[in-house]
């Protein structure tokens, strides 16, 4: 194989490519990348063996066709150094050789022909929606997710899909974001009405760089969802298990609503934080007539206090949050303004923005 890269184009493919490689693996072909090269495109991948990526570059020159397997982060590495406008990479017998105006580098590989198959995309798509949309959408709820959890089924988001409409939702156990995001046009009938997909795999469409035409095309084979956006197809295994009923939790009987700065409270979150620690851990809002105070205390360091006025008449009500978990979805919010709901200190705060996103916050007992 020989083939002359743009070096960008190869940069930008190894960027999203080594996000899927394992640093850790009893495989070592696994922290690999596959590139094969064919008369006018070349093709790299990459697979943990339960998400994959398929990337086609076509800013590229191919003498020579053919397919070497090298480790991912030493060609990245390689890549990233370098300072060539185009860099030829020429490989025979598992070795391949990368070369610059200046730089001369070989790595030793694997032999051709050993690296999983990952998947490619054929046909039209069972969903599809444009790519700016779901990456909005993920950034509204990948956040919420279950890091890490012996319950799997909350370690991805939950696909809920009806007529055009896309509904993400995903939780942690202890705070749960929901988002609506609209379809392209109405799914395939045999499509399921919910899916569960690993949070790694909704992390890797958000990487991907969106252009402002670009669509998705989503298609479910067996227990795998393949999605396909211009030139990279993720594949992912599905999630197996049941997603928790989580409409149960979303409250619908509170008395206490008002409407805050998406900014404001923000900036007041954050300072009340300030001098929080571990064992706190927490903030207080303390909601009376006509204005909120967010307080944060640590009995080693001292105590923080931010008043803000707001538009309340309701009774007076004291609640502790995670400022972290608060931060976390201000961020997110894209309207200046958010509702935001209380029932009793024991109950979780309902923030809610616009129609299409809802959060909801367990409280925490600050002793």
């Amino acid at each position: 194989m020989k083939a002359n890269f743009n070096r960008t184009a190869l940069a930008e493919a190894l960027g999203l490519l080594t996000s899927v490689v394992p640093s850790r693996t009893p495989k070592p072909i696994l922290r690999c990348v596959q590139i094969t090269a064919d008369k006018k495109e070349v093709r790299m991948c990459a697979t943990d063996l339960e998400v994959g990526i398929n990337y086609l570059i076509s800013e590229v020159q191919v003498d020579k066709p053919g397919e070497v397997i090298v480790p991912a982060d030493r060609l990245a590495a390689i890549v990233r150094e370098s300072v060539d406008e185009v860099l030829v990479l020429e490989a025979s017998e598992g070795a391949c050789k990368i070369t610059g105006s200046d730089s001369h580098f070989t790595i030793y590989g694997h032999e051709p022909g050993q690296y999983p198959v990952v998947p490619d995309f054929d046909g039209a798509g069972d969903i599809k929606i444009s790519l700016s949309n779901l990456q909005s959408g993920i950034e509204q709820c990948l956040f919420a997710a279950a890091k890490e959890s012996s319950r799997y089924a909350i370690n991805g988001v939950l696909w809920e899909i009806k007529d055009k409409k896309l509904m993400l939702v995903a939780t942690d156990g202890r705070r749960l974001a929901r988002c609506r995001v609209s379809l392209a046009a109405a799914p395939k009938s045999e499509v399921p009405a919910n899916i569960l997909v690993p949070s790694k795999a909704m992390g890797l469409l958000d990487k991907i760089g969106a252009g402002e035409k670009d669509a998705v095309a989503v298609k479910l084979v067996d227990n795998q969802i393949l999605i396909s956006c211009a030139n990279v197809v993720i594949s992912s295994n599905l999630v197996e298990g049941n997603f928790p009923k989580y409409e149960d939790i979303i409250p619908t009987d509170y008395d206490k609503k008002l409407s805050l700065s998406t900014e404001a409270v923000l900036s007041a979150v954050r300072r009340a934080s300030l001098l929080t620690s571990e064992e706190s851990r927490g903030i207080k809002l303390s909601l009376q007539k006509g204005k909120m105070v967010f307080s944060g205390r640590a009995p080693e360091t001292g105590d923080a206090q931010v008043d803000m006025p707001v538009d309340y008449k309701g009774e007076p009500i004291e609640i502790g949050f995670s400022p972290q978990f608060l931060i976390d979805v201000l961020r997110v919010i894209k309207t200046p303004e958010f509702d935001f709901e209380l029932g009793q200190s024991d109950r979780p705060g309902l923030i809610k923005s616009g129609t299409n996103f809802l959060y909801v916050l367990m409280p925490i007992n600050l002793g």
